[in-house]
C-alpha cells in the first residue's frame, strides 16, 4: 500500500457493472467517486455539439482542453451517439494527455471529507494510477453485457435490438483493446471480478472482501 489517500481503481469493458460497483463502493466506504468515462463522454459531446467529427484529433483535443467540471453534469452524456463519440475521442493520444492531469489531481487530493477515491474507467490501474492501493478489473461475457445494455435502453424507452447492441459491444471492445493510446487491459496485479453470473449485491460483496484482504481489514486506514 502506498502512502496518501486510498485509491481504488476499477477498470473493465462497457456494461460489465463497474459503474454500479464503483458508486456503491464509494458510498459504503465513504470515498469520493469519479466516473472517468464521463470525461471522455463530455469531450465527445462537445465535439458533436460543435458539429465536428469525434475521430478528428484536432477537434477532439480542442474539446478536451476546454472541459470543466460542469461538463460532467449534462443529462445527455449517456446517449448512444455520445457513447460512440466518447470511444472515438478516447483513442486520440492528445485527448488522453489533456485529461490525465485532471484525473491524477483528483486521486491525489480527494474532496474534503473523503479518505480516498474510487475511480471508474478503463486505464486507471494501468495508466492513470498505476500505484493505486487496490485494483479491480470488472468483466462479464459480451452476451451478458449486451443483454444488460439492451434492457437499460428499453427501460429508458429507447428502441433497441439485441443483435445490434451485441455487435456494438464487440466492436467497442475491439476498438478499446486495440487502440494505441492506453488500451483497455487488465493490470497484472488487478483482482478480476467476473460479474456474468453475479447480481449487484454479490459483486459488491466480492469486491469488499478483496479490498479488506488488501488493506488488512480497514479500507481507509
Amino acid at each position: 500500500m502506498t502512502s496518501g489517500p486510498l485509491v481504488i481503481a476499477v477498470d473493465g469493458p462497457a456494461a460489465a457493472g463497474k459503474g454500479t460497483l464503483s458508486r456503491r463502493l464509494a458510498d459504503r466506504l465513504g470515498l469520493a467517486y469519479l466516473d472517468t468515462g464521463l470525461l471522455y463522454r463530455a469531450v465527445g459531446r462537445r465535439v458533436l455539439t460543435a458539429g465536428g467529427d469525434p475521430s478528428d484529433a484536432a477537434a477532439a483535443t480542442a474539446a478536451a482542453a476546454a472541459i470543466g467540471v460542469a461538463d460532467l453534469d449534462h443529462p445527455d452524456l449517456r446517449d448512444e451517439r455520445v457513447t460512440d463519440a466518447a470511444s472515438k475521442v478516447a483513442a486520440v493520444p492528445e485527448v488522453r494527455a489533456a485529461l490525465l492531469a485532471f484525473q491524477r489531481s483528483f486521486a491525489a487530493a480527494p474532496p474534503p471529507g473523503a479518505a480516498g477515491v474510487v475511480m471508474d474507467g478503463r486505464d486507471i490501474g494501468t495508466v492513470v494510477c498505476p500505484d493505486a492501493g487496490v485494483k479491480i478489473f470488472v468483466t462479464a461475457s459480451p452476451e451478458e453485457r449486451a443483454q444488460r445494455r439492451h434492457k437499460e435502453l428499453l427501460g429508458r424507452g429507447t428502441a433497441s435490438i439485441y443483435a445490434r447492441v451485441l455487435a456494438d459491444v464487440i466492436a467497442r471492445d475491439q476498438r478499446d483493446s486495440e487502440r494505441e493510446a492506453a488500451p483497455l487491459k487488465r493490470a497484472a496485479d488487478a483482482f478480476v471480478l467476473d460479474t456474468t453470473a453475479l447480481d449487484a449485491d454479490e459483486a459488491l460483496a466480492a469486491a469488499l472482501r478483496h479490498i479488506e484482504a488488501v488493506t488488512g481489514g480497514d479500507p481507509c486506514r
